[in-house]
């Protein structure tokens, strides 16, 4: 069976970008701009530390959910996904599935990822699988490849991690001492402590938050000012944005004192369950909104995915192992309701919403419409398309939802939503893209010929909307 010709020459400059246009769109307004990247899952100890990766299969395989999907579509064992096999070993299987990755993402983002940042530039197969992992590993121990120098080289000017909000943040506080260029900022992240999946796992984890707050939780306000605590200790520590993910949107209008007496009794251990956690998720979610909007923050909601569909492997090797996938929940009025709310008390903060199905783009699209105002350019956005949208298609589609029905202009652009530190090259991927719409749109006669103009929309989706968005 043939593979590929390892010695053809990856992706040229002219990659996604099919017309003179969309060239002149990304080489001269969008290719050089720096990153801001304002929500993803890097490791903020492993930036402060600054230590060499192990090895590629540290920095490229180790917990990335999309490799590990595609490997055991195409049958291999999971020994060599999660399990106990060497790093070359799970390398040389990713290598021999990557050919057959064709139309998939991983295929563009795997080469892109090999020639930038290590210069390599030939297809990745079982065939030439050593001689890449030897260049990757050799480049990797030297003081260039180190996760800061990473950081530099992909022009990374800032990035929000995604932090428990018992997290002490130390990592954080000593990059900021530190003369390392890229600002890196604490996100706020408490969907642990607003909603009950596990009882037992609920406790343990408000006693974690009990000791980071210095309150003792007995109630729902004791709850509620424990969190307070902890957003003040972020925004102290330069946080300005938080997060939350929902497989389905709360209702935000159940709560009552019965309710309230209840959890009341949970937290002192009278009883073994909780009546409705959904009516505690929707209380807190809507009175931390209010905390958000005090402080001037960014609140982002991502919605629509089905977690943890495999009990079996979940038990095995816990969450995030690539056993998600889209969901179907309707959620759109129960947001509508919460915004619509916390507009009337003006406290509704910028925000950000983002779904899994794209069957809701242009709904989402249109609700972020809905609550717009004076002296803000797009309060709230119709978020970059998310997880498994993030390819081709899915950024497409995202895209042309918020053209259609928003301004495309004020759009705030890309991020990686990534655990990796070489994922930085999807902005390239998103840039290019972006340029392609933008320079089909020119050639066809659907935009004005003027590359100035529409370079100027270009850098503003890329940089300037998100910057000022934020106001880093």
């Amino acid at each position: 069976m043939s593979e590929f010709n390892i010695n053809k020459e990856i992706f040229g400059d002219a990659f996604l970008l099919e017309s003179p246009q969309a060239q002149k769109l990304y080489f001269g307004y969008a290719k050089d701009l720096p990153i801001i990247d304002y929500h993803n899952h890097l490791e903020p100890d492993v930036i402060a530390k600054n230590q060499n990766f192990r090895s590629p299969t540290a920095i490229w395989l180790d917990g990335d959910h999309y490799k590990w999907r595609a490997m055991r579509n195409f049958g291999i064992e999971e020994k060599y996904i999660s399990g106990d096999a060497t790093d070359e070993e799970k390398f040389s299987k990713w290598a021999e599935v990557v050919p057959y990755t064709l139309r998939n993402p991983l295929f563009h983002w795997t080469h892109l990822e090999l020639k930038n940042p290590f210069g390599i530039t030939e297809y990745l197969s079982s065939k030439n699988a050593e001689s890449v992992y030897d260049k990757m590993n050799e480049a990797l121990q030297s003081d260039g490849f180190r996760p800061q120098a990473l950081l530099q080289k992909f022009k990374v000017e800032t990035l929000c991690t995604t932090d428990d909000p018992s997290d002490s943040l130390e990592f954080h506080q000593n990059i900021e001492k530190s003369d390392f260029q890229t600002q890196v900022f604490p996100a706020f992240r408490p969907d642990i402590y607003i909603a009950i999946t596990d009882a037992e796992i609920y406790r343990k984890n408000l006693q974690k938050l009990e000791i980071s707050s210095g309150k003792n939780i007995l109630s729902a306000d004791d709850l509620l000012e424990a969190l307070q605590n902890r957003i003040n200790y972020f925004h102290e520590n330069g946080a300005g944005i938080s997060d939350h993910g929902f497989e389905y949107f709360p209702d935000t209008n159940l709560w009552n004192e019965t309710l309230n007496k209840e959890f009341s009794e949970f937290l002192a251990g009278n009883k073994k369950s909780f009546s409705n956690p959904e009516a505690l998720t929707g209380f807190l979610l809507k009175e931390l909104c209010k905390m958000y909007a005090a402080k001037g923050w960014v609140q982002q909601f991502h919605v629509g995915a089905t977690r943890n569909n495999n009990s079996q492997m979940l038990q095995k090797i816990g969450a995030n192992s690539g056993y998600d996938a889209i969901g179907e929940t309707y959620f759109a009025q129960r947001m509508s309701v919460m915004f619509d709310g916390l507009n009337r008390e003006n406290l509704l903060a910028k925000s950000i919403i983002y779904t899994l199905n794209p069957v809701l783009n242009e709904v989402l699209a249109t609700m972020a419409g809905n609550f717009n105002e004076g002296g803000i350019k797009g309060k709230l956005q119709f978020g970059a398309a998310w997880w498994f949208m993030d390819q081709l298609d899915g950024m497409e589609k995202q895209m042309n939802a918020v053209s259609n029905l928003g301004l495309i202009s004020t759009f705030i652009g890309m991020l990686t939503d990534s655990r990796s530190f070489l994922s930085f090259s999807r902005h390239e991927y998103f840039r290019r893209l972006l340029c392609n719409m933008f320079g089909s749109e020119m050639e066809r006669g659907l935009l004005p010929n003027d590359e100035e103009w529409i370079g100027k929309i270009i850098q503003d989706i890329c940089y300037h909307n998100v910057k000022n968005y934020f106001k880093f």
